[in-house]
């Protein structure tokens, strides 16, 4: 079967590699890719850190993925699992039917809130999650000893992404990518500034004020929409793809937590890319002195060996609805998946066994220095800023004005096409984004490597990064004349 498989392999390597300049083109593939004109590269093994291309490349996988591969690819022991539990059991449908992997998995997330949270939902998506985390609390209402069938909306934050289903793209706040689908979007989402210190602070306004000033619009947007109509404010720790690691500042979501209180609203934190060690503690909100009342989880909960996010469920929810119907009037069809919790369940284990949450804080103070050692002073570098191991670099053409790129430089994708394409072996993987000025404009690249992650790691990922950016950008301000 090895050999086999081995050759199926040098087979399909050498069919990518023969259509290579055909593919990239686009025509080639039955695929419907993101972008028909230019088929992204073929990816035919990952081992640690890296990537190999078809082209034979190697790229340092520095944002495993979307902020996804949290333990590096690769891992026999989550392959070892994943095999062992589909040969036991490969599907049981959950309305009938709980499994092992499933229980395991929910008891070590409850557990690693330190009894905080009280029961956990797995699906297979971040917008899955958002969505039944969604439902989740306007049934809380639903179920409370006095009903409250009227609260049916959610305030969020601009610059926001939740997902990409209606629902949980009705909550986003990110302009660029509801525009085409605005007409079909949820009426019932309202959204208030973004917690961007480098966007949304005035000019000598200290933390406290800045806080105030953001807590004071929220209370404004409940009474204007009615406080006694609002589920829930939704909104990211560090906010992800769309802003590019913007963190909160301290004492913001105390703040904001006072403000849901005094009207009675849950608060959902959205940890999808932030979420599970990310930023150097398990959860991004036990950096915020409050616990959410849903968090929704993803990205590093499988590390991306499997399709599997979820949710978690406070105790202030789980209580309501045990005392109310004892149902969850939410399901799906592969929800708790047996081969999906097994190798999820392995991941975590292995975070918790290698204490690479540590690990990540320590790495996460590492990439910071050097970050801010090699662009703090480069022109167009506008802000560096993070968390643990996720960061983000926001590009700018003037510094002092903080004006953006115009869009259509498309700057920061210019900068990922870089470090996949340039001469030096390896090449590096950034995510890009855009939008991070104002929905439209703004460019900004994120660097979120594996957990696992040595310091000599994270020189490496430094110095492609830089080599990347700074080629991208002399271009870019030669060709403006600047």
């Amino acid at each position: 079967m090895s050999h086999n498989y081995d050759q199926q392999v040098h087979c399909l390597s050498n069919a990518v590699q023969d259509q290579d300049s055909i593919v990239r083109r686009g025509p080639a593939s039955a695929v419907l890719h993101r972008d028909l004109h230019n088929a992204p590269h073929h990816v035919l093994e990952a081992s640690g850190l890296y990537l190999l291309l078809s082209n034979k490349r190697r790229i340092i996988d520095a944002t495993g993925g979307a902020a996804v591969s949290c333990i590096g690819h690769g891992d026999e022991r989550v392959r070892d699992a994943i095999a062992a539990q589909v040969t036991k059991l490969d599907y049981c449908h959950s309305l009938f039917f709980s499994c092992p992997p499933s229980e395991a998995l929910s008891a070590l997330l409850v557990a690693s809130t330190d009894g905080a949270m009280a029961k956990a939902f797995i699906v297979n998506s971040g917008s899955e999650a958002m969505d039944g985390a969604a439902k989740l609390a306007r049934q809380y209402f639903l179920e409370l000893p006095a009903p409250q069938p009227q609260r049916f909306r959610f305030i969020a934050r601009d610059g926001s992404y939740h997902g990409n289903t209606l629902g949980a793209l009705s909550i986003s706040g990110h302009k660029a990518r509801r525009s085409i689908y605005e007409p079909m979007l949820a009426s019932n989402v309202s959204h208030v500034s973004a917690c961007n210190s480098y966007r949304g602070r005035l000019q000598d306004e200290d933390t406290e004020a800045f806080v105030a000033r953001l807590a004071e619009e929220l209370d404004r947007e409940f009474q204007r929409v009615g406080p006694e109509s609002v589920c829930a404010f939704v909104a990211e720790p560090v906010v992800g793809a769309a802003l590019g690691c913007v963190p909160s500042v301290p004492g913001y979501f105390k703040a904001i937590r006072a403000v849901c209180d005094r009207y009675g609203a849950l608060i959902i934190l959205d940890e999808v890319m932030c979420g599970l060690g990310r930023t150097g503690t398990v959860h991004a909100w036990q950096q915020e002195d409050i616990v959410p009342d849903i968090q929704v989880i993803g990205k590093g909960l499988g590390g991306g060996y499997v399709p599997v996010a979820g949710f978690l469920a406070g105790h202030r929810v789980i209580d309501v609805l045990t005392a109310g119907t004892g149902k969850f009037t939410h399901g799906q069809t592969y929800q708790a998946h047996p081969m999906v919790c097994a190798g999820a369940l392995e991941v975590q284990r292995i975070i918790q066994a290698e204490d690479l949450v540590a690990n990540a804080a320590r790495m996460g103070m590492v990439l910071e220095r050097q970050l801010k050692e090699t662009f703090s002073s480069h022109p167009n570098v506008g802000d560096i800023r993070g968390r643990g191991l996720f960061w983000g670099l926001e590009f700018v053409a003037n510094k002092a004005t903080k004006e953006p790129f115009p869009s259509d430089l498309t700057v920061a994708m210019r900068i990922h096409d870089e470090g996949i394409s340039q001469e030096d072996d390896p090449g590096i993987m950034l995510y890009p984004g855009t939008g991070s000025a104002d929905g439209w404009t703004g460019d900004h690249v994120i660097i979120a490597p594996p957990y696992n992650v040595s310091a000599q790691d994270v020189e490496m990922i430094v110095k492609a990064t830089s080599k990347a950016v700074v080629s991208v950008c002399d271009r870019v301000r030669d060709d403006r004349g600047l």
